[in-house]
């Protein structure tokens, strides 16, 4: 197989077995020249639980499957790898080590990370069970007796994981013939997964040191961290332990959503806080992030931003949570509010990358101000308006989307890799590409299939439900580089790929693969590089696994009356002599049949024309010939021709159109079932959906004995960007923002009523809520500049609750998205034990 030369530079070593070490500032440092160490990766579950019985149940290979996706580690620059071990599914219920099919490919796995130069922490302990999402399995292990309380406290339990974890890090792994302690690539362990203390905290921190000095015992001489953030009243029992740092863990958006979520959250991930630094022995542990994600968030923004505030907190190591399997991605099945893959999600993993440079890059502790003003930081940017992550260097170009950011120097560049197109490349193709210059005039190109959503991948999810469809097509290629000139040779290099042809202007045709692209004039020398971990012919992609049209659409709430305008659907699975139409009539009689156009790669568009746009509702379906006769129609998917005499299905899409100078609903109970709610009201008698005197309308009701929560406010977000977008031409027309609310309580009750806008500035101004439901007008102009919650609320809780932009501008509403209703900011300490109650039936603009 032939090398890749100089293709991914490290800068790990493997020259002793205990590489790194923690100084007297708390700094992880390399031993061979006492430099900071820093790791950025991912976790991974193959070799456990779902991930293992997934596998199985799609007789996939598990070895196979393991090294595909740790090749794509690789391709993302990943040099960390983190998971918490199951141990209930490699011990007995005294904690003795069994030596079975899960703890083989656990070895397996750390063989193959190695062979990519990729380090690993340790976590022995996870304290829970193995079924997730599915039940859990009955297995021997102590942790099936003993729930994460009990593991902490009870001295049969510990004594088990005493003797566990001495076993475990006594194991020689059968691959690399090593021990954990004895393996140059095996870091440091962090002691267990997310332990929930109880009690008093000395008998914490004798569980802590207890474990350490079990691990120790084992022959460990490696760092030892211990988780300070889940349980963090413990915080100094845990900084005052015989440990070498303490680990941390960030999800800012919360988790299972349930759905999608809207809109811009970077001022969820501005900055990390940490509480306890006033802790003295906290000074001198070195900091690590075990888990991060964003849940439930599809833009590709969030994780560079992340790896900036991590650098800005101190952190050395941070593993992302967790990495879809190649296998599963299909269907977002093991962790349903997280979803990154390379095939499957091209943009977010490459925005994933990019945060891996940036955590390498950035330096330790500074701060590059607050949102938006550290959208830019060093080489990095983020926009979330341009839905868009970037690293610009002299010699690397990245980017998650297309952009029309332009290389520092063209000539100068050793790697380009984005999705979309850029100045030195242009793709119309939905995956990820990779150029990586070899030597002069010589450069691999990587590219992956088209991946195309077609459904909300964090709704709840089914191994037989597909949420990304790939797609293998020919795409134009054109690229632009002085070093590889216009008349470049290329031929492809992965296995089965025979495909051969020469540049014109730059541009070619090309398909999924691996290739080598040649200067005119020039011989590759193929010299190789044993350091690299990417070798020259490989490539891993999936292949389609349904062919049958589908198609992903979200129909306008409502557009304004007596203007055209524009539908959109994104369609998989057609052949390039397919036919798009729709098929649309509004309820006065007037039917349209419109041809759609390909305007991007699988993304469709038709124009609907102004008689169809008065005031009322247009009902649509859209019709795809996939081939000379062989028809489906949606909404559902339905096979046939709708115009066939024994068609009886009558699904459609709907859109209202808006009246002249009509309100616009932005929040309405009877449809809007699915806000974000501060805190997490439960009980049946706290957040409910009611009805009101109207006909066929709810109302939002809120409640809670007394706000007794840390931030002693209740309330509830809601976005609403969905529904302006097909209004936008009315927004400047709009002077009112009014509330239809009243209170359950017998005094008048103040609430804030604000508007976020896509910049993360919130406007506000205040209302009072009496016990008669009315409306309340605000005029747009007495908005002002405010705070806002951060809501889902990040975790862990002692993250940031409030934010305020550093922006500055008046209000307008088009660049609204959000609306927060919120009780309790201004009350005084005396009120915050008395009853509240809101009711909202609706939020709307008004002339």
């Amino acid at each position: 197989m032939l090398l890749l030369c100089c293709l991914i530079s490290r800068h790990g070593y493997s020259q002793s077995k205990s590489g790194i070490y923690v100084d007297k500032q708390g700094v992880l440092r390399w031993k061979k020249d006492h430099s900071e160490a820093t790791f950025f990766g991912t976790n991974y579950t193959v070799p456990f639980a779902y991930g293992y019985r997934s596998h199985q149940a799609l007789q996939i290979n598990h070895e196979k499957a393991i090294d595909q996706d740790v090749y794509h580690f690789a391709r993302l620059g990943f040099d960390a790898f983190r998971v918490h071990v199951w141990d209930t599914e490699i011990t007995d219920s005294l904690g003795n080590l069994l030596e079975n099919e899960h703890l083989r490919l656990f070895d397996y796995l750390i063989f193959k990370l190695k062979e990519r130069n990729i380090k690993v922490m340790l976590t022995p302990l996870a304290f829970w069970g193995n079924g997730y999402p599915e039940p859990d399995q009955k297995t021997a292990g102590f942790s099936s007796i003993y729930n994460k309380r009990q593991a902490v406290t009870e001295e049969k339990a510990i004594r088990a994981q005493e003797n566990y974890v001495s076993q475990f890090f006594k194991h020689v792994n059968v691959y690399t013939k090593l021990s954990y302690e004895n393996d140059p690539d095996v870091l440091a362990a962090e002691i267990n997964n997310e332990p929930h203390h109880s009690g008093p905290k000395q008998r914490a921190g004798e569980y802590v040191n207890r474990l350490a000095r079990a691990i120790r015992n084992a022959g460990w001489t490696k760092p030892v961290f211990y988780n300070i953030s889940e349980s963090p009243w413990y915080a100094d029992a845990v900084a005052n332990a015989e440990i070498d740092g303490v680990s941390f863990q960030w999800y800012p958006t919360g988790l299972v959503a349930n759905h999608t979520l809207p809109g811009n959250y970077l001022p969820h991930v501005d900055r990390y806080h940490i509480p306890f630094d006033t802790i003295p022995a906290f000074a001198n542990k070195a900091r690590m992030v075990y888990e991060f994600d964003a849940g439930d968030i599809w833009e590709p923004v969030m994780y560079p931003a992340m790896a900036r505030s991590f650098r800005g907190a101190g952190f050395q190591w941070a593993t992302q949570f967790a990495y879809d399997p190649l296998a599963t991605a299909y269907a977002n099945t093991e962790y349903q509010t997280h979803f990154v893959n390379l095939a499957y999600t091209p943009s977010k993993a490459i925005s994933l990358m990019i945060a891996a440079k940036a955590f390498h890059i950035l330096p330790r502790s500074k701060s590059y101000g607050t949102y938006p003003a550290d959208s830019v930081f060093g080489p990095f940017r983020v926009s979330y308006r341009e839905s868009l992550s970037e690293m610009n260097t002299e010699k690397e170009f990245y980017y998650s989307n297309t952009t029309s950011t332009k290389p520092v120097n063209n000539r100068n560049l050793l790697h380009v890799a984005g999705v979309g197109s850029c100045s030195i490349v242009s793709y119309k193709g939905l995956g990820a590409y990779f150029l990586d210059k070899l030597e002069n005039g010589i450069w691999r190109l990587e590219v992956m299939p088209d991946a195309i959503m077609v459904s909300d991948p964090f709704a709840k999810a089914a191994p037989q439900k597909e949420v990304v469809r790939i797609q293998w097509k020919t795409h134009a290629l054109q690229i632009k580089l002085p070093d590889l000139g216009v008349d470049f040779t290329i031929t492809g290099v992965n296995e089965g790929n025979t495909f051969s042809a020469k540049a014109v202007s730059g541009s070619i045709k090309i398909q999924p693969g691996t290739y080598l692209l040649v200067k005119n004039g020039r011989k590759f020398q193929n010299k190789g590089n044993k350091s690299s971990v990417i070798k020259l012919n490989e490539f891993v992609a999936p292949v389609s696994r349904n062919t049958t049209p589908t198609i992903w659409h979200t129909p306008h709430e409502e557009v304004s009356s007596g203007n055209p305008f524009k539908l959109q659907a994104q369609i998989a699975g057609l052949e390039d002599s397919s036919k798009v139409t729709l098929l649309i009539n509004n309820l006065s009689g007037v039917y349209k049949t419109i041809a759609m156009q390909e305007k991007t790669a699988y993304t469709y568009v038709a124009e609907v024309p102004v008689e169809l746009t008065t005031p009322g509702l247009v009902q649509y379906r859209i019709l795809v010939e996939k081939s000379k006769g062989e028809f489906y129609t949606f909404p559902g998917n339905y096979k046939g021709y709708p115009y066939a005499w024994d068609y009886y299905q009558k699904d459609s899409w709907q859109t209202y159109v808006a009246a002249e100078k009509s309100s616009l609903e932005l929040f309405n109970a009877s449809r809007d079932r699915n806000p974000t709610i501060y805190p997490n009201l439960w009980r049946s008698d706290e957040k409910q959906f009611i009805t009101s005197q109207e006909p066929g309308q709810l109302v939002f009701r809120l409640a809670s004995k007394e706000l007794g929560n840390p931030e002693h406010i209740m309330g509830f977000q809601h976005t609403f960007a969905d529904k302006i977008k097909g209004r936008q031409s009315e927004l400047d027309s709009f002077k009112r923002l009014v509330i239809k609310a009243r209170t359950g309580n017998t005094q008048p009750v103040q609430i804030k009523i604000a508007l976020l806008t896509i910049d993360g500035m919130a406007f506000s101004s205040t209302v009072t809520l009496t016990s008669a439901m009315q409306e309340l007008s605000i005029p747009l102009g007495n908005l002002k500049p405010d705070r806002f919650i951060l809501l889902p609320r990040p975790y862990p809780g002692f993250q940031p609750f409030w934010f305020k932009s550093s922006a500055a501008y008046s209000f307008q509403v088009s660049q609204a998205e959000k609306l927060q209703i919120t009780i309790g900011e201004n009350l005084s300490s005396s009120e915050y034990e008395k009853p509240y109650n809101i009711e909202v039936e609706s939020i709307s603009l008004e002339n």
